[in-house]
């Protein structure tokens, strides 16, 4: 029997070795359509996947492995096709493994490094407080995007995020400014999630810029997905707390708190506005069009691989890179009189 390689899928498919590799493996994050394409030409050729050549590229130390933290997270699609694209042209291979939302990534991290033996890691999402445990056990170079690690100084870790501290405190100021005064917040958990622990306390701080305090039993938690967004907004009506807007710290979340709200028979903007946070293109196709913090996918991308490739390739010391946001006033977000 032939062997098939991910190339000749690729090839005879039209999408990118990396959509292959993915829809191989069954990831959530390709279309149903492309799955069963890719597994209709592996049928009707007879071939089958080519396990030995992928375990000799492993074996020729080549692999980089991108571990993902979340695997409905909408936000890191973008990125991680990216990073894929980047790494394979730069004549590596990228391993992705996606893990659920709570699960410590750098024990994940070890146990690939024993098994797998990769050149460098990619963490794309993840909670510092692993990393300050545990990360000393991982030997090879290694990025953590989307979150900052500068404080953690490991000579083999650089990372590559926004200031998440200060964004949420523009998504307060931008809301205060506004009129709104009793806001709500759906979040991640702040005791396992580092990002969602930083963006509240940037938010308090936009509070305490305009002499106010944030009645913190309006914080609801919510995992990073439609769903959870959606039973997070329920609880937050279910308890009458006269909130006017809310904050979320997702765009996902944000589209799910908007289907509760409507459900509810409620209207947004008018009767409850809301903020998401990403910017990721389905916020743009919300009705109405959501209003959002919005993180540069891109630019998150190429500069975790660029900063990954340079400590494999050139032994480059680590480097921490902040991106900027920017706030896109969309349909989701309406003035309101202020009561102060």
């Amino acid at each position: 029997m032939q062997l098939l390689t991910i190339k000749d899928i690729a090839r005879e498919s039209g999408y990118a070795v990396s959509t292959v590799s993915r829809a191989l493996n069954d990831h959530p994050d390709v279309s149903r359509e492309a799955k069963e394409k890719i597994k209709a030409i592996v049928a009707a050729h007879k071939f089958v996947p080519n396990s030995n050549a992928r375990q000799l590229k492993v074996q020729q130390n080549r692999s980089i492995i991108i571990v993902v933290k979340g695997a409905f997270n909408m936000f890191f699609a973008a990125i991680l096709e990216r990073m894929q694209s980047l790494i394979s042209c730069s004549g590596y291979s990228a391993e992705v493994h996606y893990l659920d939302e709570d699960a410590d990534e750098v024990l994940v991290g070890e146990q690939l490094q024993r098994e797998r033996k990769p050149l460098g890691f990619i963490f794309l999402g993840g909670n510092t407080c692993s990393f300050e445990a545990r990360f000393s056990a991982i030997a090879v170079p290694s990025v953590l995007a989307t979150t900052l690690a500068d404080h953690l100084n490991f000579g083999n870790l650089s990372s590559v995020g926004i200031d998440d501290t200060a964004a949420g405190r523009r998504a307060a100021r931008f809301l205060l400014s506004r009129g709104h005064r009793r806001i709500a917040v759906i979040g991640g958990n702040r005791a396992v999630s580092s990002i969602s622990d930083q963006r509240y306390r940037g938010f308090l701080q936009g509070f305490a810029d305009e002499g106010l305090s944030h009645d913190e039993a309006l914080y609801q938690k919510a995992n990073y997905n439609l769903g959870s967004g959606y039973r997070a907004m329920n609880k937050l009506l279910a308890r009458d707390a006269g909130f006017t807007a809310v904050f979320c710290m997702s765009d996902i979340m944000a589209v799910g708190a908007m289907r509760a709200l409507t459900d509810a028979g409620l209207r947004v903007p008018q009767d409850i506005s809301v903020l998401g946070f990403d910017g990721i293109e389905l916020g743009q196709y919300a009705v109405p069009r959501l209003a959002t913090v919005s993180q540069p996918q891109q630019e998150i991308a190429d500069q975790s691989v660029a900063l990954l490739l340079g400590q494999i390739e050139k032994a480059a010391p680590p480097q921490t890179r902040v991106v900027s946001t920017g706030l896109l006033e969309g349909e989701s977000v309406a003035s309101v009189t202020s009561d102060i």
